[in-house]
Protein backbone atom coordinates (compact mmCIF):
# COMPACT_ATOMS: atom_id res chain seq x y z
CA UNK A 1 0.00 0.00 0.00
CA UNK A 2 0.98 3.63 -0.77
CA UNK A 3 0.51 6.87 0.96
CA UNK A 4 1.28 9.92 -0.63
CA UNK A 5 1.62 13.60 1.45
CA UNK A 6 0.80 16.77 -0.77
CA UNK A 7 2.38 19.82 -0.23
CA UNK A 8 -0.99 20.96 1.55
CA UNK A 9 -0.53 18.80 4.43
CA UNK A 10 2.72 19.84 5.03
CA UNK A 11 2.17 22.70 7.60
CA UNK A 12 0.08 20.23 9.81
CA UNK A 13 2.76 17.88 9.31
CA UNK A 14 5.03 19.60 11.20
CA UNK A 15 2.36 20.08 14.28
CA UNK A 16 1.23 16.76 13.95
CA UNK A 17 2.78 13.59 11.58
CA UNK A 18 0.58 11.90 9.87
CA UNK A 19 0.24 7.74 10.08
CA UNK A 20 1.66 5.44 7.16
CA UNK A 21 -1.39 3.82 5.75
CA UNK A 22 -0.16 -0.07 5.63
CA UNK A 23 2.51 0.68 8.32
CA UNK A 24 -0.07 1.21 10.84
CA UNK A 25 2.59 2.25 13.64
CA UNK A 26 4.68 4.05 11.31
CA UNK A 27 4.47 8.19 11.56
CA UNK A 28 6.59 10.84 9.19
CA UNK A 29 7.23 13.97 9.83
CA UNK A 30 8.16 15.90 6.39
CA UNK A 31 10.51 19.32 6.16
CA UNK A 32 10.29 20.88 3.73
CA UNK A 33 13.55 23.11 1.48
CA UNK A 34 13.62 26.55 2.65
CA UNK A 35 16.55 27.11 0.26
CA UNK A 36 15.66 28.87 -2.86
CA UNK A 37 18.48 27.40 -4.62
CA UNK A 38 17.70 23.75 -3.51
CA UNK A 39 13.76 23.17 -3.68
CA UNK A 40 12.00 20.33 -2.93
CA UNK A 41 11.30 19.02 -7.13
CA UNK A 42 8.49 17.14 -6.47
CA UNK A 43 5.54 17.92 -4.17
CA UNK A 44 4.92 14.41 -2.29
CA UNK A 45 6.75 12.33 -0.09
CA UNK A 46 5.73 8.46 -0.72
CA UNK A 47 6.41 5.49 1.49
CA UNK A 48 4.94 1.84 0.18
CA UNK A 49 5.34 -1.05 1.97
CA UNK A 50 7.93 -4.11 1.04
CA UNK A 51 9.04 -7.11 2.35
CA UNK A 52 11.01 -6.89 5.26
CA UNK A 53 10.88 -2.82 5.50
CA UNK A 54 9.27 0.20 3.90
CA UNK A 55 10.58 2.77 0.60
CA UNK A 56 10.91 6.06 0.72
CA UNK A 57 10.52 8.05 -1.88
CA UNK A 58 10.99 12.28 -1.57
CA UNK A 59 10.06 14.87 -2.20
CA UNK A 60 10.42 16.81 1.09
CA UNK A 61 13.08 15.73 3.51
CA UNK A 62 10.95 12.91 5.67
CA UNK A 63 11.27 11.38 9.23
CA UNK A 64 9.83 7.77 9.43
CA UNK A 65 9.15 6.46 13.11
CA UNK A 66 7.13 4.07 14.97
CA UNK A 67 6.38 5.27 18.67
CA UNK A 68 6.97 2.58 20.42
CA UNK A 69 10.54 1.89 18.78
CA UNK A 70 12.70 2.97 21.41
CA UNK A 71 15.92 2.78 22.93
CA UNK A 72 17.94 3.28 25.79
CA UNK A 73 21.19 2.43 28.01
CA UNK A 74 23.49 0.81 25.83
CA UNK A 75 22.01 -0.61 22.70
CA UNK A 76 23.27 -1.31 19.01
CA UNK A 77 20.42 0.13 16.23
CA UNK A 78 21.17 -1.25 12.62
CA UNK A 79 19.66 -0.70 9.15
CA UNK A 80 20.06 -1.93 5.58
CA UNK A 81 19.50 0.88 3.04
CA UNK A 82 19.35 0.20 -0.21
CA UNK A 83 19.53 3.89 -2.52
CA UNK A 84 17.32 2.65 -5.75
CA UNK A 85 18.05 5.82 -7.84
CA UNK A 86 20.17 8.71 -6.56
CA UNK A 87 19.24 11.86 -6.37
CA UNK A 88 20.61 14.90 -9.33
CA UNK A 89 22.99 15.78 -6.58
CA UNK A 90 24.19 14.30 -3.48
CA UNK A 91 21.15 14.15 -0.58
CA UNK A 92 20.97 11.89 2.98
CA UNK A 93 19.75 8.76 4.60
CA UNK A 94 20.06 6.73 7.29
CA UNK A 95 19.08 6.32 10.81
CA UNK A 96 17.65 8.74 13.66
CA UNK A 97 18.04 7.76 17.31
CA UNK A 98 17.45 9.67 20.63
CA UNK A 99 14.21 11.20 19.51
CA UNK A 100 11.90 12.70 21.39
CA UNK A 101 8.63 15.41 20.79
CA UNK A 102 9.31 14.19 17.06
CA UNK A 103 5.91 15.72 15.89
CA UNK A 104 5.97 19.27 17.61
CA UNK A 105 8.61 22.52 17.16
CA UNK A 106 10.63 21.21 19.66
CA UNK A 107 11.46 18.23 17.95
CA UNK A 108 14.50 16.70 19.04
CA UNK A 109 17.06 13.47 17.89
CA UNK A 110 20.61 12.57 16.38
CA UNK A 111 21.07 11.33 12.57
CA UNK A 112 24.12 9.14 11.37
CA UNK A 113 23.40 9.53 7.34
CA UNK A 114 25.05 8.66 4.18
CA UNK A 115 25.40 10.11 0.99
CA UNK A 116 25.40 8.99 -2.99
CA UNK A 117 29.15 10.23 -3.22
CA UNK A 118 30.35 8.14 -0.64
CA UNK A 119 30.02 10.54 2.53
CA UNK A 120 28.57 10.45 5.83
CA UNK A 121 27.43 13.04 8.48
CA UNK A 122 26.44 12.52 11.90
CA UNK A 123 24.09 15.20 13.70
CA UNK A 124 22.24 16.43 16.08
CA UNK A 125 18.71 18.38 15.49
CA UNK A 126 17.32 20.40 18.51
CA UNK A 127 14.69 21.99 17.17
CA UNK A 128 12.90 23.22 13.65
CA UNK A 129 15.90 25.55 13.15
CA UNK A 130 18.96 24.28 15.06
CA UNK A 131 21.31 21.43 14.14
CA UNK A 132 24.63 20.64 15.56
CA UNK A 133 27.10 19.32 13.67
CA UNK A 134 28.96 15.88 15.42
CA UNK A 135 30.69 15.07 12.12
CA UNK A 136 30.13 16.73 8.74
CA UNK A 137 30.32 15.42 5.14
CA UNK A 138 33.13 13.10 5.46
CA UNK A 139 34.30 10.42 3.02
CA UNK A 140 34.90 6.96 3.50
CA UNK A 141 35.74 3.41 1.75
CA UNK A 142 33.35 1.69 3.34
CA UNK A 143 30.55 3.37 1.77
CA UNK A 144 29.04 1.56 -1.26
CA UNK A 145 28.25 4.88 -3.66
CA UNK A 146 25.53 5.25 -5.85
CA UNK A 147 22.83 3.19 -6.16
CA UNK A 148 23.55 0.64 -3.93
CA UNK A 149 23.18 -1.20 -0.58
CA UNK A 150 25.00 0.05 3.20
CA UNK A 151 24.58 -1.17 6.32
CA UNK A 152 24.54 1.77 9.14
CA UNK A 153 24.70 0.97 12.96
CA UNK A 154 24.80 2.65 15.84
CA UNK A 155 26.66 1.17 18.87
CA UNK A 156 25.89 3.00 21.83
CA UNK A 157 28.01 1.73 24.86
CA UNK A 158 28.43 3.27 28.69
CA UNK A 159 31.29 5.19 27.41
CA UNK A 160 31.84 5.30 23.65
CA UNK A 161 29.06 5.02 20.55
CA UNK A 162 30.53 3.26 17.49
CA UNK A 163 29.13 4.95 13.78
CA UNK A 164 29.58 2.05 11.41
CA UNK A 165 29.04 1.33 8.10
CA UNK A 166 29.13 -2.39 6.41
CA UNK A 167 31.03 -3.83 9.11
CA UNK A 168 33.64 -1.03 9.44
CA UNK A 169 33.98 1.68 12.45
CA UNK A 170 33.93 5.01 10.17
CA UNK A 171 33.82 7.07 13.65
CA UNK A 172 33.79 7.26 17.23
CA UNK A 173 32.80 9.58 20.28
CA UNK A 174 32.81 9.60 23.68
CA UNK A 175 29.02 8.65 24.99
CA UNK A 176 28.79 12.15 26.86
CA UNK A 177 27.50 15.83 26.59
CA UNK A 178 25.48 16.65 22.46
CA UNK A 179 26.56 13.49 21.40
CA UNK A 180 25.74 11.58 24.60
CA UNK A 181 21.61 12.21 23.72
CA UNK A 182 20.86 8.70 22.94
CA UNK A 183 17.60 7.49 24.82
CA UNK A 184 14.16 7.81 22.93
CA UNK A 185 13.01 7.16 19.81
CA UNK A 186 15.03 5.74 16.68
CA UNK A 187 14.01 5.25 12.96
CA UNK A 188 15.18 7.37 9.53
CA UNK A 189 15.70 10.06 7.65
CA UNK A 190 15.46 10.35 4.02
CA UNK A 191 16.44 14.05 2.67
CA UNK A 192 14.52 15.45 -0.20
CA UNK A 193 14.81 14.81 -3.67
CA UNK A 194 15.85 11.30 -3.54
CA UNK A 195 13.29 9.07 -5.83
CA UNK A 196 13.85 6.17 -3.93
CA UNK A 197 15.32 4.81 -1.16
CA UNK A 198 14.66 0.90 0.62
CA UNK A 199 15.07 0.99 4.49
CA UNK A 200 15.08 -3.29 5.75
CA UNK A 201 15.90 -4.88 9.02
CA UNK A 202 15.37 -1.26 11.48
CA UNK A 203 16.04 -3.11 14.94
CA UNK A 204 17.99 -2.51 18.03
CA UNK A 205 19.63 -4.80 19.82
CA UNK A 206 20.17 -4.85 23.49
Amino acid sequence: MIRRLSMAALAVLIALPGAVQGQEDLMMRVDRSTNAADPDDVPDVTITNVDGGFEVHTGPAAVVWDEGQTASGEFNLSATFTLLEPSGHPNYYGLIYGGSNLNTDGQNYMYFLIAQNGTYIIKHRANNETVHDIVGRTPHDAINDGAATNDLEVRVGADEIAFVINGQVVHTTENAGMAGRTDGIYGVRVNHVIPGVRVEGLSVSQ
